[in-house]
């Protein structure tokens, strides 16, 4: 009697025998195996996440290139706020517009991590669209309130252009992970994004509304996230002393 699993012999004409296929040859291919090549097909890492019902639906789909667009987005949601800032009576849709852009940032690393992609590129341009964004809300908004806002805006942004230069530096001498962003910097964005999805939400001139109420609660947000900025550029520096004193290895 033959065991589980051993191969199985038919008689053959001529009185020979052949091997059979084992019996589990026939089994379903593995789950595992199904997903990685699903995900190879879409040009994700290996370690992505499997795939849900949409990316199964739509398999040729280049999932892949949605951080990058999203990124796109937030640099094209740019001009088109600013065009909505000087409309009459537009604050709202500047507001929601600036958010929308706000939560693609987030949504483009979340997906990123998820589906294990990276590029050269996308990594340099996600920053970037990021302090464009800010700054040019900045800057809008110092013009509209004057000194009120001017003064945080400018702390804002002499730190921002004070801690790039210092990722350059630090990159030159090779110790860039030193000066990598932390959880102080994401509070920062965030906190920066929120005060601003606030104060471009309230009216100008001689509009009226309850909207009109939320520009103390975002100037106040505005000036704790100044605090925020000079600590976490800080922790930068003191991070990258021994480099800039020429103490290090």
């Amino acid at each position: 009697m033959s065991l589980l699993g051993t191969k199985r012999a038919v008689t053959v004409r001529g009185g020979s025998s052949a091997p059979m296929a084992p019996d589990d040859a026939t089994e379903a291919p593995d789950a595992n195996a199904t997903s990685t090549a699903v995900d190879q097909q879409q040009n994700l890492g290996p370690n992505a996440t499997p795939p849900g019902p949409l990316r199964s639906l739509f398999p040729k789909f280049p999932w892949y290139r949605i951080p990058n667009m999203l990124t796109y987005l937030r640099c094209l949601s740019i001009p088109a706020f600013v065009v909505l800032f000087y409309q009459p009576d537009r604050h709202v849709a500047t507001s929601v517009v600036f958010a929308l852009a706000s939560f693609t940032d987030y949504l483009d690393g979340y997906l990123a991590r998820r589906w294990d992609i990276a590029s050269p590129f996308g990594a340099f341009l996600d920053p970037v669209a990021d302090k464009l964004m800010v700054s040019t809300s900045l800057i809008l908004l110092a013009g509209r309130y004057g000194a009120e806002v001017a003064v945080p805006t400018c702390i804002i942004l002499a730190r921002e252009l004070a801690v790039s230069a210092l990722r350059e530096w630090m990159a030159q001498r090779g110790k860039r992970d030193s000066v990598k962003v932390g959880m102080q910097g994401k509070v920062k964005t965030a906190a920066t994004m929120m005060s601003l999805t606030i104060l471009l939400l309230v009216p100008f001139g001689n509009t009226v509304s309850e909207l009109s109420r939320l520009y103390q609660p975002g100037l106040v947000l505005l000036y704790l996230c100044a605090v925020v900025t000079i600590t976490s550029g800080s922790v930068y520096f003191r991070a990258a002393a021994p480099e800039l004193l020429g103490k290090g290895n």
